[in-house]
Formats: structure tokens, sequence, C-alpha cells
């Protein structure tokens, strides 16, 4: 029988799908549009066992202070930054997120701003909104030919590479990770060879701390006159100033952004930026993933995940725990045991239940560096004493029992 006293909080605008899920499985949601700061979070997180953010919810260490139920953190999109993981990773909160469902919009988008910056159609078009004809060839090309530089080539990258590919532009990529070459794309073996070779630069990093300044005035230096350039990773990755910078002077032709370092909480907030106004610049409101398909295909997986871990304890594709895929319960009582990794734990979790002469129908073990964890099925017959003698074993984070 599943354990039905479950409470949900939603954060963000999550597609709608997602509640749907929850509803059917008999789970209680509570709905909230936009974002919560940190004292609003810690007010309604204390009795919550799953919750669901975007990224511009923060969950903190102080936020999981308070979280005396928290079992799931779904981040609800392809970053986990506003997550302190290493805080849920010590409380034995498990974290999913959708590293690849809105991989196919981003690139889409990125694409046709691309085809814009070059054509200057905004401009144009903008124009054409006073009234003024400028029906003009000067300064606008096709894109075929062009040389693209892709700086990260992760899901985002690689389906961009492809897709620019068979459009006709020859491709350049930068990964600090080993990454095979898709099609015709050729490999640079640092940044600053991309920059160089390329006439439109678009970047596609993670949102790692160390990729916070990543492109500044050093990058646009070495960068071709006349380039065009995009962000649709993470706003602290571009040093702001140096791109505007670049713009007023002509070295950046076009750009477009999609997100920044400062965003608003949410729709009705005023956004302000450096960038509005400025010629051939396209901003748009962090809207990379926000298709109905991406959004739905998000909250489908993400919320797949968590159902599957809360009912049938499993772990694949998380974010901070080993990965475990799962058999359903049969006819037996599921344990499941979260430790420190270190040694013996699994040996004292079967003394203890062959002192007991409880017989195991199944077992599987997974650990990373720094975590283990133990799924035990056990038969029916068992004392609330095996319970209490496993949940004493020393490097235990979480226990918990499954119906």
């Amino acid at each position: 029988m599943k354990n039905r006293n479950i409470n949900v909080i939603l954060l963000e605008n999550i597609y709608p799908d997602a509640v749907k899920i929850y509803q059917d499985e008999g789970i209680t949601v509570k709905i909230v549009t936009g974002s919560l700061d940190e004292e609003e979070l810690c007010k309604q997180i204390k009795d919550v066992s799953i919750i669901g953010i975007r990224s511009k919810t923060q969950v903190t260490e102080r936020v999981l202070k308070c979280a005396e139920q928290l079992l799931v953190i779904g981040a609800y999109c392809i970053g986990t930054n506003q997550i302190d993981i290493d805080a849920c990773s010590k409380r034995g909160i498990v974290v999913f997120n959708a590293p690849y469902s809105n991989t196919r919009s981003v690139v889409e988008l990125v694409l046709g701003e691309i085809i814009m910056l070059i054509r200057g159609v905004f401009d144009r078009s903008a124009k054409l909104h006073q009234g003024i004809w400028d029906k003009s060839s000067s300064g606008t090309f096709e894109i075929r030919g062009k040389k693209l530089g892709i700086i990260g080539y992760g899901n985002i990258g690689a389906q961009l590479s492809v897709v620019a590919e068979a459009v006709g532009m020859k491709v350049y990529y930068y990964d600090l990770v080993e990454k095979l070459a898709l099609g015709n794309a050729r490999k640079c073996d640092s940044m600053e060879e991309l920059l160089t070779k390329v006439d439109v630069v678009t970047v596609h990093v993670d949102g790692s701390p160390e990729n916070r300044g990543l492109i500044g005035a050093e990058q646009f230096k070495i960068m071709k006159n006349g380039s065009v350039f995009l962000n649709l990773s993470r706003g602290f990755v571009v040093d702001m100033d140096a791109l505007v910078d670049n713009i007023k002077v002509g070295k950046i032709r076009g750009a477009a952004v999609d997100v920044f370092p400062d965003e608003p909480k949410h729709n009705n907030e005023r956004f302000r930026s450096e960038l509005q106004q400025l010629p051939n610049v396209i901003i748009t409101p962090h809207i990379g993933g926000s298709t109905e398909e991406a959004q739905r295909n998000i909250a489908e997986f993400v919320t797949s995940k968590i159902i599957d871990f809360v009912y049938n304890g499993g772990t694949a594709l998380s974010v901070n725990f080993p990965n475990l895929q799962l058999p359903e319960i049969r006819d037996s009582h599921r344990l499941i045991h979260l430790h420190q990794n270190v040694p013996g734990i699994l040996a004292k979790v079967n003394n203890i239940l062959a002192a007991h002469s409880i017989n195991i129908v199944g077992q599987y073990l997974k650990t990373n560096e720094n975590i283990g964890y133990v799924i035990t099925d056990i038969s029916r017959e068992y004392g609330s004493e095996v319970i209490t003698e496993i949940k004493n074993i020393p490097g235990t984070i979480h226990f918990r029992i499954l119906y």
C-alpha cells in the first residue's frame, strides 16, 4: 500500500501535467506561481515531502534545515546550481533535474536568432513599425558558409552542431571535457582558438562556479570584427558591461541574450538592462526552453522520476544519489538505507537481518564517492526492533520503509 501522507509544493509555474500526475497518485499539491525568497521558503517547506522548482528559487542549507519531511527536490529545468547539492546529500534528500527535455527548444531558438541577427531583421522590423521603409541588402547575409563557434559541447551544443551543419554552417566547438565531434564539426584545442576563427559565437556551458565571467573584455577583443554573439546558458557567464561596450563600438554587430545576472522573480517585476535599445540586439526573458513541448516533457520526466523514488526507491538519473534502476516491489517490504560511503555497512545490515532470521528476497547496492545506497527487499515478518537496529548503524544518513 502506498503511503499517501505526502505533500508537494510546486513553484514558478511548473507545467500543469506535473500537478495532474501527482494528484493521480493521491498526493496533495500546493501551487505557487512565482519563486519564494529564503525567508518565505523556510516558512512553506516545513511539512513538505517534495518540492518542485525552476531556476529562480534558491534551496539553501538554511532552507533544508527547515525542511523536516523533505525527501526529494525536483529541478524542473536543466541547471541545479540554485540547489545546495552537498547539503542535500548529507541530509539524504535526492535531487532530480531534466538534462535533456528542453534541448530541442533551445537549439531552435538559437538557430532562429542567428538568422535574424545576420539578416538584421529586428532592426528593419522596428523601423517598419515606425513607418520607415528600409529595403536594402547592405550588411545582411545568409548563414550558409558562416563559421559557428559553440562553447560547451553538451546536450544542447551537440544538437545545435548537427542542426547548424544541416543548414550549411561550418561548425567549430570547444569543451573542457573531451567530446566526440558530430558530423563534420571541428574541435578546437582552446577557447581562444575558437574565438579567432568563427563568425558567430554561442555559449552553452553549465552553471559551475568556474564558468563565472567566462566571456569578458579579453575574449571579445580576440573575436573577429563584426562577430555575432549569443548567450543562452547562464547570466553570470558573460561580463555584461564588456558586451555592451563591444556592441556600441561595432566589434559585436549583433547579439542575442536570454539569461541575465539579475532576473525578475515574477512577471510583474520591472526588468532593466543596458542592452535595451541597442541596435541588432535580441533580448528574451529566459525562454530558451519555454515551449509547450519542452515544458510538458520536463513535467513528465522529472515527476516520473520523483514518483519512482518515493514509491519504489529508484534513483536513476538523479543528480546526487548513486543511480539505481529498481524492479517493482512484489510481496515484500523494501528497506531503503542511505549511508556514508564507509566499509562494512552492507554487512551490518545483513547481520541484523540474519540475527532476526529475516529472509532477504532481493538486495541492491550502489555507491558514489560520498554516499552508499542499499535497497533490501525482505519477507513480511519482522519486529520494530529490527528497524531500530538498522537506523542506529553508525554512518546512517536516512532510513525509510516502502510498503
